[in-house]
Formats: C-alpha cells, sequence, structure tokens
C-alpha cells in the first residue's frame, strides 16, 4: 500500500475553515453593526418625531392658555357689565319710588310741622323737623304708620325749641320705608 501523507490536506483544510470561520465572523460583525445602527437611526428619528410632535403640541397649548385667559377675563368683563346694569335697572326703578316717597311725606305731613333735616340709609329714614306742639308729631307719626309706603315710624328725640311759638318742638324721627312691589317681585323672581 501506498503510504499517502494526509497532513498537508488537513492543514490546508483547516486552514480553509478558519478562514471561513473568520469571514462568517467578520460578516456577522458588520451585520450586528449595520442592524445596531439602522436601529439606533430608527429610534432616534421617532424621538426627533415625537418630539417634535410634544413641541407643536405645547406651542397649541399655549395658544389655547392664552385664549383661555382672554375667554376668562371677557367672563369676568361680561359680569361686571352685568352687575351695573342691574345697578342702573335697580336705580330705574326707584327713581320712581322717590318721587313716591316724597309725596308720601307732604300728604302725611300735617301743617305746623316742618323737615330741616332728611337722610335715607338703606330702607331707614330719618327726619329732623320743627313742630308746633307735641301733638302734631302725634299726628304725624299716625299719619306715617296709615302710609303703606311708612311702618315703624320712631320718634327719637324730643325737645323744647321756641322757634314755632311757646309750645313749640324739635324733634327726631325715624321711619322705615316698606319695599316697594316691584323691588318685591324682583328678588321673588331672583333678578
Amino acid at each position: 500500500m501506498a503510504n499517502v501523507n494526509l497532513l498537508p490536506w488537513r492543514e490546508e483544510y483547516r486552514q480553509e475553515k478558519r478562514k471561513e470561520f473568520a469571514a462568517t465572523v467578520v460578516v456577522v460583525l458588520l451585520l450586528g453593526l449595520l442592524s445596531v445602527f439602522v436601529w439606533d437611526r430608527l429610534v432616534n428619528g421617532r424621538i426627533d418625531w415625537q418630539n417634535s410632535r410634544n413641541d407643536l403640541l405645547n406651542r397649541e397649548i399655549a395658544i389655547l392658555d392664552k385664549k383661555v385667559e382672554e375667554i376668562s377675563q371677557l367672563k369676568l368683563r361680561r359680569q361686571q357689565m352685568i352687575d351695573r346694569m342691574e345697578v342702573i335697572l335697580a336705580l330705574q326703578s326707584n327713581r320712581a319710588d322717590i318721587v313716591k316717597i316724597y309725596d308720601q311725606f307732604v300728604r302725611a305731613t300735617p301743617d305746623g310741622v316742618y323737615f330741616t333735616e332728611m337722610v335715607r340709609k338703606a330702607a331707614n329714614v330719618s327726619l329732623v323737623g320743627y313742630a308746633e306742639s307735641i301733638s302734631r308729631v302725634s299726628v304725624l307719626m299716625r299719619e306715617l304708620e296709615a302710609v303703606d309706603m311708612f311702618k315703624d315710624p320712631v320718634l327719637t328725640k324730643v325737645e323744647a325749641d321756641e322757634m314755632l311759638g311757646e309750645q313749640g318742638s324739635r324733634f327726631e324721627l325715624q321711619v322705615k320705608i316698606a319695599q316697594s312691589q316691584n323691588v318685591r317681585e324682583e328678588v321673588a323672581h331672583g333678578s
């Protein structure tokens, strides 16, 4: 039999397999690096896209916040206007009441009684005046109580004063004004 030396062939075969293995490792590494690079670009691209969307949303939110602030300012101005209109309407409805109040005071005041001061605070009226006699002050109080517009007349002070004669007196009187029908209806309806 012939003597054949297979060592060089085996050595060449091993060298070839090592080269193939090295080439395969290099190709796998290159493919791995390429995959990581592509993945990195894809993820960073999506992050940049999301950041741009977030920036757009933040700008839109800022615009809407300004509009909300404007709307709240407009609501505040609207409420102030409504409050002013209510005050004006109340004053307009009370304008006739003032005339009625003075008219009723004139009608209820007997001869010999004169007012020097009349102060109104809300529904209370304070009167200061002079009378020829104390009996005329009592007549005034009865007359005021008889008028539907007035209630609870109270004499707070009486002192002798001869300005209108020997029996003359100076008096201070307080009376409450009953709510007018218009005001009661407005309160009942919640206007």
